[in-house]
């Protein structure tokens, strides 16, 4: 390998990490007109939202459901790209002691009040926090909720909205970030799978930034940054066998605080605020379980949550909305778990069998399935970069450089919207800066 450093050109921005944070700044940028570069260490797009083949199966490696509307959708919209989605029909139902409860028809009442006298209460609840009028910060979802009701149903329809969001339990999700998401921000109403896997989206959004004068390096990791007065002057790129030093206007990072932190060069940030990159953001982690069966296991095509169980929060079947997704006679499914805790050490084996105990027990078909992948996510490589409630700010003690993604999201807020946020709001700053 060279390890000759050679000189490239300059980009007004450049981004680091092309997950959907990151794509989602670099799209915005490119359709105002600025030469960007997104380097990507993998070989792919999506960062933890992107897709593997296995066995001939399209396989998503994190998320599944994308947001319709909003702030999302409107990112592909400026480039021209359209949003390859199908929705299914109904979007969510529940899956509670062997029947399916589709919500849309009755409402959070509904549901409650199908296990609970205090559904009023709990309803009322909600009302105020679409008021304003929330919760303290210390307070967690569950110990909210047992000012409420002891019943271990709600409970669980709690914990699991809550390891399905969020990726942790409900006694490590503060109430508040609970309460905004779902009382305030309209919570995860429209969404819809790509039938060439999430990674599909990300493809057609990077053609887009490539059709509007950006560029996109895979297989290029960010080795160092270089600073002068309190920006980012350089970054030194390996791509192609070569490290190149690129000079940058602005910098975008979508690898979270805390591995922008380590990077060499990174100590201009100061001492305080890369204690506080190492120590304040919460990584949330899940189990994602890939299966195929020859027959169907419920009859839904969009995602289920359940009431009690020991680890499984949701489920879908794919192939309902997407057939493509998997070889003709398979129904492809994908099921979710959360370990507990979700946030801290856990033993890896007795979580993951944990999570089938579940499948086994909800779907006698299950021991007939043909397993595809069992991929924790933790550690370096999370289901959230922090959970909510302990983000970071996008602002860096260096002038023109934001963070995007799920460890800096506003309060509340999750999923790949959440994401598409972060990469708005990093976008214009970037480029109110170069209009300076």
């Amino acid at each position: 390998m060279n390890t000759q450093t050679q000189a490239a050109a300059r980009f007004d921005a450049v981004v680091i990490g092309a997950g959907a944070g990151g794509l989602s700044a670099a799209a915005r940028l490119a359709a105002a007109g600025k030469k960007v570069l997104v380097a990507e260490r993998l070989g792919r797009l999506g960062g933890r939202a992107s897709s593997e083949q296995i066995d001939g199966h399209i396989v998503n490696i994190g998320a599944i459901a994308i947001e319709r509307g909003g702030i999302f959708e409107e990112t592909f919209d400026l480039l021209g790209v359209p949003l390859d989605l199908r929705e299914p029909n109904p979007a969510t139902v529940f899956y509670i002691d062997g029947k399916v409860i589709n919500v849309a028809k009755g409402g959070w009442g509904m549901l409650l009040g199908t296990f609970t006298k205090q559904a009023a209460k709990i309803g009322a609840k909600f009302a105020d926090a679409r008021a304003g009028d929330l919760p303290e910060a210390k307070l967690t979802t569950k110990q909210w909720l047992e000012q409420y009701t002891k019943n271990e149903t709600v409970h669980a329809i709690f914990r699991n909205l809550c390891a399905a969001i969020f990726a942790v339990n409900s006694d490590e999700l503060p109430a508040r970030a609970f309460l905004v998401y779902f009382a305030q921000k309209g919570a995860f109403k429209r969404f819809g799978f790509c039938p060439r896997g999430t990674v599909g989206l990300w493809n057609d959004l990077g053609d887009g930034i490539r059709r509007a004068g950006g560029e996109i390096w895979l297989n290029a990791p960010v080795t160092a940054l270089h600073t002068e007065n309190g920006r980012v002057t350089a970054l030194d790129i390996q791509y192609e066998g070569v490290a190149k030093r690129v000079e940058a206007g602005t910098v975008i990072s979508n690898i979270g605080p805390t591995a922008t932190a380590a990077l060499p060069g990174a100590e201009s940030f100061g001492t305080d605020y890369i204690e506080q990159a190492y120590a304040k953001p919460q990584p949330a982690a899940n189990i994602v379980i890939n299966f195929t069966t020859r027959e169907r296991l419920l009859d839904v095509p969009g995602l289920v949550t359940f009431g009690k169980t020991r680890r499984l929060c949701n489920m879908g079947e794919l192939t309902a909305t997407c057939p493509e997704l998997a070889p003709p006679g398979w129904y492809q499914y994908v099921a979710y778990a959360v370990p507990q805790p979700a946030i801290g050490s856990f033993d890896e084996a007795v979580e993951i069998e944990e999570s089938l105990a579940d499948l086994r027990d909800l779907f006698p078909g299950f021991k007939e399935a043909k397993m595809l992948s069992v991929r924790v996510m933790r550690g370096d490589w999370p289901a959230q970069r922090s959970c909510a409630g302990y983000d970071m700010p996008q602002d860096t003690p260096l002038a023109n450089l934001w963070h995007v993604g799920d460890a800096v999201k506003d309060y509340g807020d999750g999923g790949t919207q959440a994401c598409a946020y972060t990469g708005r709001e990093a976008a214009q700053k970037a480029l109110a800066l170069l209009a300076a």
